[in-house]
C-alpha cells in the first residue's frame, strides 16, 4: 500500500494514522451503545473509502466528514460529541443549529420507518 498523507488544517502533512481516527470515535463515543467492533468498522469503511479516491493525499477535514457521516447513522451523540470538536464550534448557536438538523434527521427517519 503507497503511503497516504492527510493534509492537516494548518497545512502540515502526516501519515495516515487508523489509530488516531478509533481514538476520536472512541472519545466521542465514551458510555454509549457503540461497540468497538462498529467503531472499528467505520474506521475500516473511512480508510477504504478514502484510499479508494486514489490520491496520495487527503484532507483532514475530508476523512472527518467521512467519520460524520457514519457516527450520524450509529449513534446521535457520538455524531455531536465528534462534530463538536472537530468542527471547532464557534459558539452555542452553531451548536444548537448542528443539534436541530439531526433532530430533524431524526425525525424523517423515524416517520419513514413508520410508513
Amino acid at each position: 500500500m503507497t503511503p497516504l498523507l492527510v493534509i492537516k488544517k494548518n497545512g502540515t502533512r502526516e501519515e495516515f494514522n487508523r489509530e488516531k481516527i478509533l481514538r476520536g470515535i472512541i472519545r466521542s463515543a465514551e458510555k454509549r451503545p457503540v461497540g468497538m467492533t462498529v467503531m472499528t468498522k467505520i474506521v475500516d469503511e473511512v480508510e477504504n473509502e478514502i484510499r479508494s479516491l486514489g490520491e496520495n493525499e487527503v484532507s483532514s477535514q475530508l476523512i472527518g466528514e467521512y467519520v460524520m457521516k457514519r457516527l450520524a447513522d450509529i449513534d446521535e451523540i457520538s455524531y455531536i460529541r465528534f462534530a463538536s470538536v472537530y468542527r471547532q464550534f464557534k459558539d452555542m448557536s452553531v451548536f444548537l443549529e448542528e443539534l436541530q438538523d439531526v433532530m430533524k434527521k431524526d425525525k424523517k427517519s423515524s416517520t419513514n420507518k413508520q410508513d
